[in-house]
């Protein structure tokens, strides 16, 4: 997930912060590298202290709010860390985030969602951001993937548990409804 943030933030950061004079040009790489850091840490940090909840709300939107709770968070997060880490002017940096953030995670969110973009999915996001990967963490979405059919958890009968399950699923009670039906409660 992380190469692919960070090829969403060059991109968008073209205009935010390469054509920002506010921001020195001895900074600008940088700039776009903490902001991809910072933007992968809040959203990590959100996963582990909250829910996945959270997360899987912002994939649930078409669009992303910069007045959402969870992407002001996120804003802060970043913007704050220009300004401790590189020094960037506090103004500069709020409105850095504000204006890349939600164009970064609107397109992240997108191709997650899209079944014919297979650079990103719902469980390489979550397993990213919960360190599924890693030996010390099982990967819950492993298995979701391979137990959750027989626990009905395909709710569109097209074989594969994903992001449109989990919508259906959050219908009929949540992301919890989802687990318990998983884990038998």
């Amino acid at each position: 997930m992380l190469a692919q943030l960070k090829q969403l933030v060059q991109e968008f950061g073209q205009e935010v912060v390469v054509n920002n004079e506010a921001i020195p040009i001895n900074q600008k790489d940088a700039v776009l590298n903490e902001t991809c850091n910072s933007i992968f840490s809040s959203l990590e940090k959100i996963a582990n202290d909250a829910d996945l909840t959270q997360i899987v709300g912002l994939l649930q939107e078409k669009d992303i709010d910069k007045n959402h709770l969870t992407i002001q968070k996120i804003i802060t997060e970043v913007s704050n860390s220009l300004t401790e880490k590189l020094g960037i002017e506090q103004n500069t940096a709020t409105n850095t985030a504000t204006n890349l953030i939600p164009k970064v995670l609107h397109s992240l969110m997108s191709k997650a969602r899209d079944p014919n973009d297979k650079s990103i999915t719902l469980s390489e996001i979550l397993e990213s951001l919960t360190g599924g990967n890693s030996p010390e963490h099982a990967s819950i979405m492993d298995a979701i993937d391979t137990y959750g059919i027989h626990f009905g958890l395909d709710q569109n009968s097209d074989g594969q548990i994903d992001l449109e399950d989990a919508k259906e699923l959050t219908k009929k009670g949540g992301l919890g409804a989802m687990l318990g039906k998983l884990f038998g409660k």
